[in-house]
This record gives structure tokens, C-alpha cells and sequence, in this order.
């Protein structure tokens, strides 16, 4: 099976060693993803707005690897503070309320920034009836 790595452009991927996204055939996996942009931090102190940013990052990854957040199948969502599980949930509930992946939320002890308050990773998976990426059998 084809392996189509998917870059953010951050420098800390090659440092780290990971890619954004890694799609294998129908299976498409997210890494963590925080709300920074470039050496910014999207939303500081809004954990609804970090959320809404980390969503807006998978949706691009998911697209550059050829799927959408309908093909979403489980998300993770790794807290700093679970008492803000609420404004965490609303945003992701946003995007699935009517797709409705298997979810995780857990408390960390602590992000690589301690202004994050969320970091998300999904996986998708494509089924058959998805249109094909070039390069990709789904058989």
C-alpha cells in the first residue's frame, strides 16, 4: 500500500519526526494538532476558540490526504483543564453533532505550551463509495 505523509510545514516536524497526517490505503491518521499558527498561539485563554482552530487544521489535513470530516471515525481531545469540558465539547460538537465519531477527552498534566489548553488528533477512514485520491486503490 501506498504511504502519502501529509506536512504541516512546521519546523518541528522534521526536528520531532512526524508528520500532520499519514494516510495508508483507506486510513488516514491526524496527529496532535494545537491552535498555533506558525509561532503564535491561536486563542489564548479560550479553550472554545483553540478548539474551533484545531478543527480548522484537521479539516485541511483531512483534505489534503482526500478525505473530509464526514470519513472522521474517532477523535481525541487531551485537556489541560476538564473542568473547561464544556466549551471543548461545544465546538467539537459543531462540526460532529450529525457525524458523531467515537470520542476521547482526557486530562493532561500539561501541552508543550503551557497557553495550550487542547490538542486533537482523528482518524478517518474511507470507505469504498469514497472517490479515490490519485495514486490510491481502495480495494
Amino acid at each position: 500500500m501506498k504511504r502519502q505523509n501529509i506536512s504541516s510545514g512546521a519546523m518541528w516536524e522534521d526536528i520531532v519526526g512526524y508528520s500532520r497526517a499519514v494516510r495508508v490505503g483507506n486510513v488516514i491518521e491526524v496527529a496532535g494538532t494545537t491552535a498555533t499558527d506558525g509561532d503564535q498561539i491561536i486563542g489564548k485563554g479560550n479553550a472554545y476558540e483553540q478548539t474551533k482552530f484545531i478543527l480548522q487544521k484537521i479539516v485541511k489535513a483531512l483534505e489534503e490526504a482526500g478525505a473530509t470530516m464526514e470519513d472522521v471515525v474517532r477523535t481525541r481531545m487531551f485537556v489541560t483543564d476538564i473542568t473547561r469540558w464544556e466549551e471543548i465539547g461545544r465546538a467539537h460538537g459543531e462540526v460532529f453533532r450529525t457525524i458523531k465519531p467515537a470520542a476521547t477527552m482526557v486530562q493532561v498534566s500539561a501541552l508543550i505550551n503551557p497557553e495550550l489548553l487542547v490538542e486533537i488528533e482523528v482518524t478517518a477512514l474511507l470507505s469504498a463509495e469514497h472517490p479515490q485520491t490519485e495514486g490510491f486503490s481502495l480495494r
